[in-house]
């Protein structure tokens, strides 16, 4: 449309000065400016008044002025709004390219705006893609990441709904559940073939099963609505052109519908529409893009649906989408595409990072399986002890008041206390075997050579007896052996009863205790006893060292022998030291290390006090000292009553070893109750 040229005076000056001007169409009335406010314009004016009449309307940037006069106006607000300055008597040639400069300078401004919009259009779609790729890579949780992927697809592209697919390998024997092959539990629990199809009953469908193998499927992951609610389902389809979604995943292609209810001719996939009746929706513009990833693999489709004018209506009605919705443009679909391969890559990275979560939660579990392998008498001990530690923290998050109510454990902290709980026995590798099982106070060799040498004692009682019947015998007659007999008898029976109850004493010595105890007045009299030798050398009954390993009061081990159990701990913190934990959970062998602690000082290895031990190792601590006492797989000692363990727990909480606060907490939310739970599921 041609600029318009507006004048208002009448007067001689201005109707002097547009004589000769023929390339413009002018309009000569006070009031035309409201005429066409859209288009530019051109004002002629000789009257400074005619400027402060019209001083808003002459100040739009599709405006320029003209003021005929000798000398500028004495108002600096009106002379503000003049583009140029002519005398009265300037030719039609020279008004004529001073109007068309002032057009130009128009349309230079007008560019100079778009093109700064545009700047800021692409500096701030460069931000926001910044700022999806940046949240892309953060996250890690599947789950979330995919609808984090199509939610930030959706807000770039101002679209009212979505949906993502995976590419998904699917096995033969999932094919045929999902094509309802297999039905019965009969069916359901046939064995596989090599390939992986299962033997059905029905030798034809058997036959039909058999050749089955994995296919590529698209897997119906995610769906978003902001108009209707949307019913989400996880299901399969398969990847063709009979679908939009398959037909992208099968040739990598895009596609961009203007209106999804009249496709054109060529295309193979359709539209089902029975989404649209069931909810009342109308889906009109439809993009769908590949999101491949690094290797250039399709890994999934995203859809986008109903791209809006308006990003904050909702689509309630078909004149609303009528009003609202457009097609998504090139640039937009170039936008998604590349985010599409971002998010793939991602995603990608997503699945890496799962992979090894994975591999790493299996060398924890198989390095726990290790160790308890070389003592399977505490089996299930580091499990319970990572399910009840991680318990206790659950406990102290909903703590509302005492010394650890300001206390959040973080995700990534509960997941450093469950790798230390489990962990906090790894170092027993190192100890020996036979000291690791040891149940008793002696080994079962060592046992066995005392139970041997008690019943050469009594052989030896046996054989000095006979030798004095046949002694007796020989002097005395028969007549008066055999009165005196049962007086040898007697006196065997009395001896031989007494060396069987040395060896109870031994063998009731030789029995570990929870606390300390023991016959040692009684070990201290059969230590006391002589026997004569097969070389008439004089001998202890017991020799000194097996006297000490029978004086221990508490539990199996002699000091040297728990000082290599006690190791552990320090074998442990060596160990976990070795790994490249990640900055999330870097603490898990500080919190290991210290489980055999005690707050007033006198735990081990390192007689930590209480300001030196983190608060998920005194956590664990009493996990641990409660699994000991409460497990009844301990061969070395009964396991006691719950009433018992927490009595225990109690004398310790008194005794200044452990953190009563923490204890307190632990019966008081029945943390205990998860030992049960636990116990029961291994």
């Amino acid at each position: 449309m041609l600029p318009l040229l507006v004048f208002f005076e009448t007067d001689s000056t201005v109707r002097a000065a547009m004589t000769g001007i023929q390339r413009f169409r002018r309009i000569v009335y006070e009031d035309s400016l409201s005429i066409a406010p859209d288009i530019e314009r051109i004002v002629v004016v000789s009257k400074e008044e005619s400027i402060q009449q019209h001083k808003d309307e002459l100040r739009k940037p599709n405006t320029r002025v003209i003021a005929i006069s000798e000398q500028r106006f004495r108002d600096g607000r009106s002379d503000g709004a003049v583009y140029s300055y002519l005398p009265p008597n300037t030719p039609a040639e020279l008004l004529e390219r001073v109007i068309d400069n002032a057009i130009d300078h128009i349309h230079l401004l007008q560019t100079r705006h778009a093109i700064n919009e545009r700047l800021r259009g692409i500096t701030r779609e460069i931000r926001e893609l910044n700022a999806i790729g940046a949240a892309l890579s953060a996250e890690h949780d599947t789950g979330k990441l995919l609808e984090l992927i199509l939610t930030k697809c959706r807000e770039i592209t101002h679209s009212d709904a979505g949906s993502l697919y995976l590419v998904d390998t699917v096995e033969p024997a999932e094919m045929q559940r999902e094509f309802g092959l297999l039905s019965s539990p009969t069916e359901q629990n046939a064995q596989p073939h090599d390939n992986g199809t299962v033997q059905h009953p029905h030798p034809l469908v058997s036959e039909l099963l058999k050749g089955m193998e994995p296919s590529k499927r698209l897997r119906f992951k995610v769906a978003q609505n902001d108009s209707v609610q949307v019913p989400f389902k996880e299901v399969s389809i398969e990847i063709s052109d009979r679908s939009i979604a398959g037909y992208v995943a099968s040739t990598g292609e895009i596609v961009n519908i203007e209106d999804a209810y009249h496709l054109p001719s060529d295309v193979p996939y359709t539209v089902n529409r029975r989404f649209d009746e069931d909810s009342g929706y109308r889906t009109k513009s439809i993009l769908a893009v590949p999101m491949r990833n690094q290797r250039d693999e399709i890994v999934g489709v995203l859809q986008l649906i109903n791209a809006k004018r308006d990003p904050h209506v909702t689509l309630r009605s078909l004149p609303d989408v009528d009003q609202q919705v457009i097609s998504f443009e090139i640039r937009q679909q170039d936008i998604v595409a590349s985010l599409a391969s971002q998010a793939a890559v991602a995603l990608e990275n997503s699945r890496l990072y799962q992979d090894i979560q994975k591999l790493f939660e299996g060398f924890v579990k198989a390095s726990v399986t290790a160790i308890e392998a070389r003592d399977p008498t505490t089996s299930g001990h580091s499990f319970r002890v990572a399910n009840l530690t991680v318990g206790l923290a659950e406990a102290v998050n909903r703590a509302d008041s005492g010394p650890y109510s300001s206390i959040q454990f973080s995700r990534h902290e509960m997941k450093e206390i469950r790798y230390a709980s489990l962990l906090h026995d790894f170092g027993k590798v190192a100890v020996r075997e036979e000291v690791l099982v040891k149940a008793k106070k002696l080994y079962p060799e060592q046992l066995e050579l005392i139970r041997q040498r008690f019943q050469f004692v009594k052989r030896t009682l046996e054989v000095s007896s006979l030798k004095s019947q046949i002694d007796y015998v020989l002097e005395k007659g028969q007549e008066e052996y055999l009165a005196k007999l049962p007086t040898y008898y007697h006196e065997l029976s009395e001896k031989i009863k007494e060396m069987d109850e040395y060896l109870r004493v031994v063998e009731s010595s030789n029995e570990p205790t929870v606390l300390p105890g023991g016959e040692f007045d009684r070990l201290l009299e059969v230590a006391a006893q002589r026997f004569l030798d097969c070389e008439n050398e004089e001998q202890r009954l017991l020799t000194d060292h097996e006297v000490r390993l029978l004086s221990i009061r508490k539990g199996s081990l002699d000091d040297n022998e728990r000082q290599q159990i006690e190791s552990h701990v320090v074998h442990t913190f060596n160990f976990l030291q070795q790994i490249p934990w990640t900055r999330e959970i870097k603490h898990v062998p500080t919190i290991a290390r210290g489980h055999h602690e005690k707050l007033n000082g006198k735990g081990y290895p390192y007689n930590l006090t209480s300001p030196e031990i983190p608060v998920q190792t005194r956590m664990m601590t009493i996990s641990d000292i409660f699994d000991a006492l409460s497990a009844s797989d301990r061969p070395y000692k009964k396991a006691v009553s719950l009433e018992r363990a927490l009595e225990i727990l109690r004398q310790e909480v008194q005794d200044g070893q452990l953190d009563p606060a923490l204890y307190q907490i632990f019966v008081d939310a029945k943390v205990y109750e998860r030992w049960k739970v636990e116990t029961t599921g291994w």
